[in-house]
């Protein structure tokens, strides 16, 4: 896969821990969380959210306002109810400034480093003592304590802001007291492995009580999820499952008999990781000729066309998929990819100018600036092939390798330009990461 449900290794092997990024995945992530981020006072588009491929059942907040999921509690969910309260309560987490108090460390750190230290402290829980260490290196242990320590007085009180949130949104809390007995339920049967949300939320019977009584206190307590949400939440739940359970396992969960949306998409991503592109494309063209204004089914057909080496049969797919949804920037970055695959000229420079769009919309997905770089290359723009090239060494933490760039890409500009000023940028963000290694 190249972008959608992309994976970045960031850590050894035996740690199975890697990154994704998934447009539809995190659109509907930012669905259910923004209205929470704004009943706390927060700006939405200051909270990034990232996603983590492990069947682990957490979510936490770490490094000033950013909020990391699990895949295994994406899936474990049953509710749209359940996974708004679990952002509520991390958003009560940021609200309450709590990071700032007890993870100080990690308040300027890279999204990177953060899981060098936070995912260290997580395969401590999982896996026993050693396997941390494989996975964090020589990451900060204070750090990685300060992660474990959450008080139970700062988990109540996030509990309490959690409430008030939904509350402002006419939200029932109930969803957050059901999956807290959710993995009370599954810890009993852990035989003796307690699961990382109990290690990094812990929980008393006193506080699940208290949040039941100010949940059933609540006037929005029997307000129920949209049909829409819930389908959401299933479809995501289904993209997932097909993409990492296998087709086996996927055929089990959704057989052929069910023709239901999620099993039809869970079905067409299995077929194509397994890989079987003819019954991927039936499934996939069923979901379209029902809904030919989801971008995602054209999106993921785009996908699974050009990781078969139908370059142009992918291109039509992605031309809707932009169409119908021009701000999602993962989308855009899968296009300009595929327009790069082309090798014609005209479709170099349309490739910077959609690329170039998705970068307006996320400029820290390093993905998009490797791919502007090349196309900058194959039409000789020196300095711009330059600038990307710093952009991306800067986010990957390779500080010379930015610096040297960025002065490369002066020396192609005219001085004053915003380019040339931007490089400058670079050069004085680089100067500062090697200062704090």
């Amino acid at each position: 896969m190249v972008l959608a449900f992309s994976t970045q290794q960031v850590f050894a092997q035996k740690a199975k821990l890697s990154f994704i990024r998934d447009a539809e995945i995190e659109h509907t992530l930012r669905s259910y969380a923004t209205p929470v981020f704004t009943a706390a006072g927060l700006n939405a588009d200051d909270v990034s959210i990232h996603l983590i491929n492990n069947k682990v059942i957490n979510a936490f907040v770490a490094g000033g306002q950013r909020i990391f999921f699990f895949t295994g509690l994406l899936e474990r969910i049953e509710t749209p109810d359940q996974l708004k309260g679990v952002i509520a309560h991390e958003t009560g987490h940021i609200a309450a400034g709590d990071l700032a108090r007890t993870q100080n460390a990690l308040k300027n750190a890279t999204t990177k480093s953060i899981l060098g230290y936070i995912l260290g402290a997580a395969a401590v829980i999982v896996g026993g003592g050693n396997a941390g260490l494989v996975v964090a290196g020589g990451a900060n242990t204070i750090a990685q304590k300060s992660f474990l320590k959450y008080s139970r007085e700062q988990e109540s009180a996030a509990d309490q802001a959690s409430i008030r949130f939904l509350n402002r949104l006419h939200t029932s809390g109930r969803g957050m007291v059901e999956f807290l007995k959710i993995i009370g339920e599954s810890e009993k049967f852990s035989y003796g492995k307690i699961d990382p949300y109990w290690r990094t939320h812990p929980i008393s019977y006193e506080r699940v009580a208290a949040l039941k009584n100010q949940v059933e206190k609540s006037p929005y307590k029997d307000v129920k999820d949209t049909p829409e949400e819930i389908l959401a939440l299933k479809k995501i739940q289904a993209k997932i499952y097909g993409y990492t359970k296998g087709l086996r396992r996927t055929l089990k969960k959704y057989p052929l008999e069910d023709q239901s949306e999620p099993a039809r998409y869970a079905r067409a991503i299995a077929y194509f990781k397994h890989p079987d592109i003819e019954k991927a494309m039936v499934e996939i063209d069923s979901l379209l000729a029902e809904f030919p204004d989801n971008p995602y089914y054209y999106e993921i057909k785009g996908q699974m066309l050009y990781e078969n080496s139908d370059i142009q049969g992918a291109l039509p797919a992605l031309e809707v998929a932009v169409e119908l949804a021009p701000d999602e920037p993962l989308i855009l970055t899968l296009y300009g990819t595929v327009l790069l695959s082309t090798g014609a000229p005209e479709d170099d420079r349309l490739a910077i100018s959609i690329l170039r769009n998705s970068i307006l919309y996320d400029r820290y997905n390093q993905s998009t600036w490797q791919q502007l770089a090349i196309a900058y290359s194959r039409i000789g723009d020196v300095g711009n092939l330059a600038l990307a090239s710093a952009e991306r060494f800067l986010l990957q933490g390779q500080s010379k390798k930015a610096v040297f760039h960025a002065k490369r890409a002066q020396e192609n500009m005219s001085a004053g330009s915003p380019g040339f000023l931007r490089a400058d940028d670079i050069v004085f963000l680089a100067n500062q990461q090697m200062k704090k290694k």
